[in-house]
């Protein structure tokens, strides 16, 4: 395949394995202050078939060479080509096995892109995936190329009392002047992506799990010095997801020892290095003072999702970058599953829909759409997206569901049985479940072939005379950027027939067109069907895509008594809280479309009393209550609109909805804070963090109908603990902003945070995302504060990646000076770390949807970072396809 580095297309169509078989790796890191010597010994063997001419290519990214050695000799300068970004090795043998020894030279200290091998607050670190192997030592940098690995780490003892690396630890022992090693043997073949070395002086928290086999397997979370208290709550999630893993995919850890690193400077969330984790601190560090509920659930569903990696990524691997969903989505699938098992699974699906069209839906209409699994890419750092995520994740739940939970699992089964130690593909995995259920999904696999997202058609027809109700379903996909299929794809649309009594009707039905329907599942295969259902009692509400059982866009002519009824009587909550959610969204949309200076109310009363009756409902979960009050957020109302967004006119819409409805049920939000105001000590669990939620919703109306900051003041001057506290102050920061009392909280908290990193990036975010016009003048007084850097991923994401992706009133400013800004910071971040400015361009990728003004300040922004000279292929790449 084409290298990525020569910024050319790299075509899935075009694979082919390497010319040579990689065997086994022993390396050799010595970590020095300023510099690392990397000695990697390759045993390799030419793969049969390839011509004895043929040379080998290694693949490099701004390398020293230091020497090459070819079976004990070195080679000589005419046999070889070196490059900083490539090697070429000619004169090998014809047959047989051979060995590579290639010593290279790097400088973790100026690595600011933090790929490869880096330093970070004395502490050196790997970041492999996708292509940061090659920049350690020259490589077969791909991810079907697996290999065992042996690998010896040489530190200086005072700076670095702690080696780690991938596999077991097998030696260690002292060196001279000062200095020590440790040994570590991985006998599991993986791909270079997922090499891992750390080295530093870190605090530990060890523990230990018995495996269903009763194997002891020791575990370790590594901290920097004076945090290892803080991850008591991610071994606890660790080890939970051990267990979950055992009981619910018979899957077994494999190692001796599992360990975990936080560190503070890192690209991505976390990164699951076999049986060397490696995590953004923000992901591992709690406790009640610095950390919200949010927070904890993100920790434990983090450590979750790279644990079920060890299996769904790391035992069985991507064929190519083109598989990558393969591992995402699959693991994201199981991460959703093990916090539905562990917390409430209707709330949780509720969030994940949310998070799925908050994020992915947007792509999919957007310049940087693709398919699941895409058909070529030129960077791909860039497609680490939510369609790669949470729509593969998506995919992975249509499956479970069209054949069954019993038949889904022996698919599984077959899938580890089957590819254990390979790279595979879609088709590998899909073949498996053909195989366990009995089935043809050869027309399912068009999901990760076409991209967009298809729009399912509902309407219906009752008969009262005949006692009959009929369903016509159509699906339609429209062609976007990608240019893909349009097809129709396999839906499956779970279902139910509510009657007046909240139940649902039992009723057999008849199809006719292209579905296949069993019990509450519509299997649609066909553009279009129509299902008809006989001898009804009386006309029933129909509930559709129950727990949105396919990831698309709902087209259903239904009334608003029909919804209202649906939200009071749906057994399925998933549906309850769509039916109500659905309704607010198109009102609120509807009214954003309407001419400037209509200030009619955008909420129904009838709809604001249905609010109000699920909130005050004292028979569900405060969580799923707390998610009923969430209104529909500015970027969703500006996604459904689709063209001419004026985002000040959405904000005023939301804002009003949010006063009207703190005003109608003013009595009933009173009573939940009463009840629900944390007044016990902090427990992170699901029910206590549900009573938090629905206690900072109502106070946020409260706080919008009194416009009375007094509240908040006082919840926040009392607040116990970091999920209280943090609420208040949004409250504060994003209602009264510049008012004295508001400016007094935000300078409290940053002297009682100044100490903690993470605790400071929130207080960065709160002010980067209140909805002013003026917010920007307060970004850029921040971004001068001596606590901002750009050389920390997680503070550039908390000022410059807020204000951009979450400030819809701020970044869209009329005069075009927001999107100035973020773009100077971009092409000055990206020569500092160009997979981070790539993933914080992305917030451009809807400008064609703004009212003309804003929509041609944004293509100039755009154009005019698109020929700025020396951009990284990672941010020309995303800029350039926004702008197609």
């Amino acid at each position: 395949m084409q290298r990525t580095e020569d910024g050319q297309t790299v075509r899935l169509v075009d694979y082919r394995p390497t010319d040579f078989v990689l065997l086994g790796v022993a390396m050799t890191l010595k970590l020095f202050e300023g510099r690392a010597e990397v000695l990697a010994r390759l045993s390799l063997e030419r793969r049969p078939g390839v011509s004895a001419n043929a040379p080998l290519h290694l693949d490099g990214d701004e390398l020293v060479l230091e020497s090459l050695v070819l079976d004990g000799a070195p080679l000589a300068p005419e046999t070889y080509e070196a490059t900083p970004d490539r090697l070429m090795v000619r004169g090998l043998p014809e047959s047989g096995r051979f060995e590579l020894a290639v010593e290279t030279r790097i400088a973790p200290e100026a690595n600011s892109k933090l790929m490869g091998l880096f330093r970070s607050n004395g502490i050196w670190c790997t970041q492999c995936e996708a292509e940061g192997f090659r920049r350690i030592t020259y490589f077969l940098d791909r991810p079907d190329v697996l290999a065992p690995y042996r690998v010896r780490i040489e530190a200086d003892k005072a700076a670095a009392p702690v080696l780690l690396g991938n596999g077991n630890p097998v030696d260690s022992g002292e060196l001279a002047d000062g200095r020590h090693y440790a040994v570590w043997d991985d006998p599991f073949n993986k791909p270079s992506y997922l090499f891992a070395v750390v080295a530093g002086d870190l605090d530990l928290l060890a523990d230990e799990f018995v495996t269903m086999s009763g194997r002891k397997v020791t575990l370790g979370i590594y901290t920097e010095k004076g945090r290892s208290e803080q991850a008591g709550y991610a071994m606890d999630a660790l080890k939970r997801s051990m267990a979950w893993d055992e009981r619910r995919f018979g899957r077994e850890y494999d190692l001796d020892v599992f360990n975990v690193v936080a560190i503070a400077d890192f690209n991505m969330g976390a990164m699951e290095n076999k049986g060397l984790n490696v995590f953004n601190h923000k992901y591992v560090l709690l406790d009640p003072d610095i950390a919200t509920d949010t927070d904890y659930a993100g920790v434990e569903t983090v450590i979750a999702h790279e644990y079920f990696h060890n299996w769904t990524g790391n035992r069985i691997t991507c064929r190519d970058w083109f598989q990558l969903c393969l591992k995402e989505g699959l693991t994201v699938f199981r991460d959703q599953e093990f916090s539905a098992d562990e917390r409430e699974r209707t709330v949780q699906r509720i969030g994940s829909v949310r998070r799925l069209k908050a994020h992915q839906f947007p792509e999919d209409q957007g310049p940087l759409q693709h398919p699941v699994r895409p058909a070529e890419y030129r960077e791909i750092n860039n497609f680490y997206t939510a369609t790669v995520y949470d729509k593969g994740a998506e995919l992975v739940r249509m499956i479970a569901t069209i054949v069954g939970p019993q038949d889904f699992r022996k698919g599984m089964d077959l899938y580890f049985e089957r590819h254990d130690g390979e790279a595979a593909t879609i088709e590998d995995f899909i073949t498996c479940f053909e195989d366990a259920a009995k089935t043809d999904l050869s027309q399912f696999a068009l999901w990760y072939a076409q991209a967009g997202t298809p729009t399912l058609t509902v309407t219906e027809s009752w008969d009262a005379k005949a006692r009959r109700h009929e369903v016509t379903l159509r699906q339609s996909l429209a062609r976007g950027t990608a240019g893909t299929g349009l097809e129709p794809m396999v839906l499956p649309v779970r279902f139910g027939l509510v009657g007046g009594n909240g139940e649902d009707s039992v009723a057999d039905g008849q199809v006719a067109g292209s579905a296949k329907l069993k019990d509450d599942l519509i299997v649609l295969t066909g553009r279009e069907a129509t299902i008809t259902f006989n001898d009804l009692p009386d006309r029933p509400y129909l509930s559709i895509l129950r727990d949105f059982s396919a990831p698309v866009t709902l087209d259903h002519e239904q009334s608003e008594a029909a919804r209202l009824a649906l939200a009071r009587l749906d057994p399925n909550l998933f549906n309850r809280w769509r039916a109500l959610d659905d309704l607010v969204a198109e009102a609120m949309t509807t009214a954003a479309k309407r001419a400037p200076g209509d200030t009619s109310p955008a909420l129904k009363p009838v709809v604001i009393e249905a609010l109000i009756a699920l909130a005050g409902d004292d028979g569900l979960d405060p969580a799923f209550r707390a998610q009923g009050l969430a209104l529909p957020g500015e970027s969703d109302i500006a996604r459904q609109i689709a063209e001419n967004v004026d985002p000040d006119r959405v904000h005023e819409v939301v804002d009003a909805a949010r006063a009207a409805i703190g005003t109608a049920g003013h009595a009933v939000l009173e009573r939940l804070r009463d009840e629900f105001a944390s007044s016990k000590e902090f427990s992170p669990d699901a029910a206590s963090a549900g009573r938090r939620a629905l206690s900072n919703a109502a106070l946020g109306y409260i706080s919008a109908a009194t416009r009375d900051p007094g509240p908040a003041i006082a919840q926040y001057q009392s607040a116990t603990n970091m999920t209280d506290r943090s609420a208040a102050l949004a409250i504060l920061a994003h209602r009264f902003p510049g008012d004295p009392q508001t400016e007094r909280a935000l300078d409290d908290f940053y002297r009682r945070y100044e100490a903690d990193d993470l605790v400071l990036d929130k207080w960065f975010t709160l002010q980067a995302t209140a909805p002013a016009h003026d917010t920007l003048e307060t970004v850029k007084r921040l971004a001068a504060h001596p606590r901002f850097t750009m050389r920390n991923p997680n503070r550039v994401r908390a000022l410059v990646g807020a204000f951009a992706a979450a400030n819809q009133v701020a970044f869209h400013r009329a005069d075009g000076a927001g999107y100035e800004w973020v773009a100077e910071k971009l092409v000055a971040l990206d020569g500092i770390n160009p997979q981070v400015s790539a993933r914080t361009a992305t917030t451009f990728r809807a400008w064609r949807s703004f009212e003309p003004g804003r929509r041609a300040k944004l293509e100039q922004t755009l154009r005019q970072v698109s020929e700025t000279k020396g951009l990284s292929k990672d941010l020309q790449d995303i800029v350039d396809r926004s702008l197609k």
